[in-house]
């Protein structure tokens, strides 16, 4: 097994990509886990979609709306100091109400992300 190093990372200095002209993400990938800085603007929306990782957003600034679908589909409005839970393929949404400063944590990994096979995440 090999030995883990404890690494430091800033998010100041990880580059900002621009997903779209709502959406800046920033994010880390360890082993089995990656952890994503979202920066929002009101109006933008996260398309549609699942994904095998299960998702925990951390709201820090903002409010975003998620719209679930699915068995017992809803929506979830948040803001700071609130966290949203979503189990693997649940199918969602993301709707910017404020400009909005985000922490999300996925697990495992997100290889599309790495890949760049997130088409869906681009459209506006």
């Amino acid at each position: 097994m090999p030995v883990e190093t404890v690494v430091r990372h800033r998010w100041n200095d990880i580059p900002a990509e621009s997903i779209n002209r709502f959406i800046t993400r920033r994010y880390i990938t360890a082993g089995r886990v990656t952890v994503a800085r979202f920066e929002l603007a009101r109006g933008g929306v996260v398309p549609r979609h699942s994904h095998e990782q299960e998702q925990i957003t951390c709201i820090l600034s903002g409010r975003l709306k998620f719209v679930i679908d699915g068995p017992g589909a809803h929506e979830v409005e948040a803001g700071p100091g609130e966290v949203v839970q979503i189990p693997g393929w649940v199918e969602h949404e993301v709707h910017v109400v404020e400009d909005a400063e985000v922490l999300d944590v996925f697990s495992p990994i997100r290889q599309d992300w790495i890949d760049r096979t997130d088409d869906y995440f681009r459209r506006e």
